[in-house]
């Protein structure tokens, strides 16, 4: 169950820093997760902390903003890239300049690591998800 605070069951490591309402959940890539993973790193969906691995999203079309509904009901909206954190220091330093780009701003998707890091988001409407359901954008930014 998709909470108006996380997903039913989720636990953060350190919540001063992960969670809150508009950090809500973490999407991530897929084909984000699937490049690192066939360059040696031991990645997995779930992995990098993320709650919602979606795949066919191209990741550098994510806009802070967007709206996205999850499976026949809830609704999230992505409120911030995610930053490079101690969670990822497991796999090494080497997988944070795979997916941040120092040069990347918060605001400058002309990045071609653009949303590799996953954005957060917080919940508009709750709802059940599952494992497979469609990820569909209901609206833009503005």
């Amino acid at each position: 169950m998709l909470t108006e605070t996380s997903i039913e069951g989720d636990r953060c490591r350190n919540r001063m820093v992960h969670g809150g309402p508009l950090q809500a959940v973490l999407m991530l890539a897929a084909e984000v997760i699937d490049a690192l993973a066939a360059q040696g790193y031991p990645v997995f969906y779930g992995a990098l902390g993320e709650n919602l691995t979606v795949s066919g999203l191209d990741p550098h079309r994510w806009r802070m903003g967007q709206r996205y509904r999850v499976g026949q009901d809830a609704l999230i909206e992505l409120t911030k890239r995610r930053t490079p954190c101690a969670n990822l220091d497991v796999y090494g330093p080497a997988i944070k300049a795979e997916i941040f780009d120092a040069q990347c701003k918060a605001k400058d998707a002309t990045s071609p690591r653009w949303g590799h890091s996953g954005f957060y988001a917080r919940i508009i409407r709750p709802g059940l998800i599952q494992a497979g359901d469609e990820i569909i954008l209901e609206s833009e930014v503005g």
